[in-house]
């Protein structure tokens, strides 16, 4: 018996079954014999009676070898997805938007061609709009007044989903120890985290551990930022937690926090890899360290575990006495300063530090002195990390892309197409901008009654901060929250808790601008735009982000910047009464 074969059988006029001779050769080499007309260009068609087809052409026999050779080798077609993408990134490479990467400090070496929004040309754009800009300074503007449109918006509350318990906690499990990295936001979001695993766990959180990080170089402690008695009063009915080990479970690890295990546990962890993973180390050993401990929590968990992160997040981490007395004080000059606009300002995230900009890769107008600068920073923060063998960098579709870090200049085009006038107060949070005198000058023009922490604090005063960028940055923050308006610039771990706190204190809404870059690329490209065009292109864009102030969390989103559902109710009015509905 033969097994069964897939190149068919052939069958004698007795019957029997012999071996099938060799496969039949393709159609393509089947010559048309018996046709009088033949010769070596034509084949045979499907009929009886055999239709001879002539290839009449170069471009229909280079066709006809193409379908031919694909038929036959059918596996090219897997590659045809991976041929054309290696086409159109070919293609790309020949664009222009790598412009600026060959320039020496000189705008004739950038090609003509470049495509709109590749280029830094906002001074040039400044030049043009100016006169238009100074002929509406002084005008009468209640834009601060009416900024977000209060009669589309849904009203929230905040609304912890965790039930007020007096009755004890019931018995620990053990000491959860984590380490928090990172800057001010950075700590915020893993100690946050820590109490919803401690929750999760039924663990006694110590307070939390916060590493020196080489860029930020903090040395602060926990309570040099935060409130440490009122953060362990705050969660008194949720989570015990306790300032350190106490002595005898530190006696069992030779007086050495070091020799306490330390998990290492993934990014984004569920809550079921904690209880299955941890619980039974925790409850086997008494004690475990998680180092480091940043975004290892997941975004989506249970109702109940959100509720801690809300607490501790919303309730439970306020700031230090300290910073919470010079803030206050700087809040209240703010509002002093703005008297003319009813008391209300406007807060800019300000990321142009030399740092950002060189880490962006991105080129402005600094000609060679800029490129050594900024190679020169890149090497010191990051070793190695941007000259790797193969590596292209496009500073002009970065830019294009929007990933470019906006400049003072850019700001203060932007909130005047918006509408807002030189009478507008404007408090910057910023660390060291790159090159202040020089960018920082236009924006001072625009906006003259321009604060930083620098002119509403005294040296005195800020003398205990300096030093602390983390402290440093607590002001800004608080600055920040009390804003009528925030404005941010570059995304990152301060605006995205930022916009969530501020979600949470003003009923839902962010009251937040949140510029187009793509779009804002362009705008600043266009050297001769009217400007009727300018501003009406912006005004959208401020009309946007109010009607995007109020979203509510997607599964996959963080709380800290979504607070809505999670951690607060939608207040719906009836005709008798005023309930909280989540």
């Amino acid at each position: 018996m033969h097994g069964y074969s897939r190149l068919g059988r052939s069958s004698t006029g007795s019957g029997s079954i012999s071996p099938s001779p060799s496969p039949p050769s393709s159609p393509r080499f089947r010559r048309n014999k018996g046709s009088s007309g033949g010769g070596g260009g034509g084949f045979r068609g499907g009929g009886g009676g055999g239709v001879d087809v002539k290839l009449q052409s170069f471009v229909e026999r280079w066709v006809y070898v193409v379908i031919s050779a694909v038929y036959r080798r059918r596996g090219i077609l897997l590659f045809a997805p991976l041929l054309y993408i290696s086409a159109m990134l070919l293609y790309m490479g020949t664009m222009g938007f790598d412009v600026g990467m060959i320039r020496k400090g000189s705008e004739s070496s950038i090609g003509k061609t470049a495509p709109v929004g590749s280029l830094y040309r906002s001074p040039q754009v400044f030049e043009h709009l100016w006169p238009y800009m100074e002929a509406e300074n002084n005008r009468s503007n209640d834009l601060m007044m009416n900024v977000w449109n209060m009669k589309t918006r849904q009203s929230w509350k905040p609304c912890i989903p965790l039930q007020n318990s007096e009755a004890e906690l019931p018995k620990s499990n053990g000491f959860l120890i984590i380490e928090a990295n990172g800057g001010l936001n950075q700590q915020r979001l893993s100690i946050c985290d820590a109490v919803a695993v401690a929750g999760l766990l039924n663990a006694t959180l110590v307070i939390p551990m916060f590493h020196l990080n080489s860029v930020w170089r903090d040395s602060s402690k926990f309570g040099d930022i935060f409130d440490e008695e009122f953060f362990i009063y705050a969660l008194r009915s949720h989570v015990n937690v306790v300032r350190e080990l106490p002595e005898d479970v530190l006696t069992r690890f030779d007086n050495n926090i070091s020799n306490i295990v330390n998990l290492r546990v993934k990014g984004w962890s569920s809550p079921t890899y904690y209880l299955q993973k941890v619980l039974p180390k925790l409850v086997e050993l008494g004690a475990v360290r998680i180092a480091p401990f940043s975004n290892r929590l997941a975004h989506a968990v249970p109702s109940d575990i959100q509720g801690h992160r809300c607490l501790s997040n919303f309730g439970a981490l306020r700031f230090s006495e300290p910073i919470r007395t010079l803030a206050a004080k700087m809040v209240d000059r703010m509002i002093r300063n703005s008297s003319s606009s009813g008391g209300k300002y406007i807060s800019v995230h300000l990321r142009f530090e030399e740092d950002m900009v060189a880490f962006s890769c991105c080129i402005y107008d600094g000609g060679e002195e800029e490129q050594k600068e900024m190679d020169i920073a890149r090497e010191r923060s990051w070793r190695g990390k941007f000259r790797k063998k193969n590596r292209i960098i496009k500073p002009g579709a970065i830019r294009m892309d929007g990933k470019c870090p906006l400049t003072p200049l850019e700001v203060g085009m932007m909130l005047r197409g918006m509408g807002f006038d030189n009478n507008t107060s404007v408090y910057v949070a910023a660390g060291k901008i790159y090159k202040a005198e020089k960018y920082m000058a236009p924006l001072k023009q625009m906006f003259p009654r321009l604060e930083t922490k620098d002119t509403l604090a005294s040296p005195e005063e800020l003398a205990p901060f300096m030093g602390y960028s983390s402290r440093l940055a607590a002001l800004d923050y608080t600055l920040c929250l009390h804003s009528e308006v925030f404005v941010t610039t570059q995304g990152g771990n301060f605006p995205h808790f930022l916009i969530g706190h501020r979600r949470y204190f003003y009923e839902g809404h962010a009251k937040t601008i949140i510029p187009d870059k793509r779009k804002l690329a362009q705008l600043f490209d266009s050297p001769h735009i009217r400007w009727e065009s300018f501003q009406k292109q912006l005004r959208e864009m401020l009309h946007h982000s109010d009607v995007k102030g109020s979203e509510l969390k997607k599964p996959t989103a963080s709380l800290f910047t979504y607070p809505m559902p999670d951690c607060m109710c939608k207040q719906a009015t009836t005709k008798n009464s005023t309930k909280l509905r989540r």
